[in-house]
């Protein structure tokens, strides 16, 4: 199988394997006029199995939503077919419109213009608490 590098455009590696799609869906990829790769099971001597996803356009990614879905991707930006610049995303300490409050009592429940605000309490449990309302969320797995 042959893919193209791109000239301009993003490179996430590093994903957990079985999680592009769920990425691609959540950062609308699919809504792009450029061309997009997903790559599932590629062999990595890191980390035995890995998904990347080549964008061939630069966008603006949210990095917190990269986070917490699967934090530890690379993001490499590549500008004129060289790597520009190259960085791996971390568990944000908070996340905006993420994740939804489960709590009916929670003023986002009755609120709807109210963002979903989650902010990180537990590093190591990948535990998220509602800004308003303390309900815990825990992290994706």
């Amino acid at each position: 199988m042959i893919i193209d590098a791109i000239s301009n455009g993003i490179v996430l590696d590093h994903i957990t394997a079985g999680r592009s799609m769920e990425l691609y869906q959540i950062l609308k990829l699919h809504k792009l006029k450029c061309s997009v790769a997903v790559l599932t099971n590629v062999p990595s001597r890191k980390m035995g199995r890995k998904d990347i996803i080549k964008i061939g356009e630069l966008i603006d990614l949210d990095l917190n939503v990269l986070g917490y879905i699967d934090p530890g991707i690379t993001v490499s930006i590549v500008r004129d077919g060289k790597l520009d610049r190259k960085f791996t995303v971390e568990l944000p300490e908070r996340v905006v419109n993420v994740i939804k409050c489960k709590n009916p009592r929670c003023i986002t429940s009755t609120e709807q213009e109210i963002p979903h605000i989650f902010k990180l309490t537990d590093k190591e449990e990948r535990v998220y608490r509602c800004m308003y309302c303390e309900s815990r969320a825990k992290g994706r797995d």
